[in-house]
């Protein structure tokens, strides 16, 4: 099997997990604001992280001398996240994944200018129809956007520049060192925005499981997709995430009975032939 479709499989992970971090973040909502979010989310994810780093021995292959890079990634991460969570609570979830799906068009563009990635006319041609997909689902209405649809527009921005510096980071780093300094920097983030005021809502025993559920589908979402950047540049890898949009639709529809109507499947069928073309394309050229 090529490396190409091992990060497919990969993504296909991250995107079970964004899911079920887009449902969970979206109860949470109702009692807590987005710092607050990151802030718990990311105190349980380092207690999981150290745990796991301790007992698998993965601690003797973490350093600081790469911490600079570490913190500007999850500065972009961490605003990112924060407007990804707040768009959850204001628009439909199906709109809130169709926005972020412009992450590829930005990191098409991202990872030839940091990277030096070879922008070629098949990647090219594949995120452009995904941004078609995109505008056919979502059908943003230019005249009275919304703050929820400029949030998602935006964490689109965000969310790129994190790909892009994760994958500059595993040529030299271990997953084990990203997962550890994402929870680490996350949790600081979260403590100074969510404390600046002397007011932090703690979570109940009922707030617990869906807090897990959130950390531990965000820390395998952040796994998943720095092993498939391992494994296939960045521009391959991004486009894969497409596939969200038909899951979080039905899921939606299932459990908050959000419209979906058949422009989101029209959308999807046309950002599914692009990804398709994308990976065919890459699997041929490395086969």
């Amino acid at each position: 099997m090529s490396p190409s479709i091992h990060a497919a499989l990969w993504m296909l992970g991250a995107i079970f997990s964004f899911t079920a971090m887009a449902v969970a973040g979206r109860e949470l909502s109702a009692g807590f604001d987005t710092f607050e979010i990151m802030l718990h989310r990311s105190a349980i994810g380092l207690v999981i992280v150290i745990v796991i780093v301790y007992f698998t021995g993965a601690y003797r292959h973490i350093g600081t001398s790469k911490w600079r890079i570490h913190l500007v990634r999850n500065i972009f991460h961490f605003t990112g996240q924060n407007l990804w969570f707040y768009s959850l609570a204001l628009i439909p979830l199906a709109q809130v994944f169709a926005l972020e799906f412009t992450t590829p068009l930005w990191v098409i563009v991202l990872s030839a200018l940091l990277l030096g990635e070879r922008l070629t006319l098949i990647r090219f041609v594949s995120a452009l129809m995904g941004f078609v997909g995109i505008l056919i689902v979502a059908r943003p209405d230019m005249s009275n956007l919304h703050p929820g649809i400029l949030a998602a527009a935006s964490c689109a921005i965000f969310f790129a520049l994190t790909y892009v510096f994760t994958k500059r980071l595993t040529r030299t780093e271990s997953i084990a060192a990203i997962m550890l300094y994402l929870c680490v920097f996350q949790l600081l983030f979260g403590l100074i925005t969510a404390g600046y005021d002397g007011d932090i809502a703690l979570p109940t025993l009922e707030d617990m499981p869906l807090l897990v559920l959130l950390a531990s589908c965000g820390l395998l979402a952040h796994f998943c997709i720095t092993k498939a950047l391992t494994l296939a540049p960045a521009t391959l890898v991004a486009p894969i995430d497409f596939a969200r949009l038909p899951i979080i639709a039905v899921t939606a529809m299932l459990l908050y009975n959000e419209a979906t109507d058949i422009w989101v499947f029209v959308g999807a069928f046309v950002i599914f032939a692009g990804n398709y073309l994308n990976i065919w394309f890459e699997t041929r050229k490395r086969d």
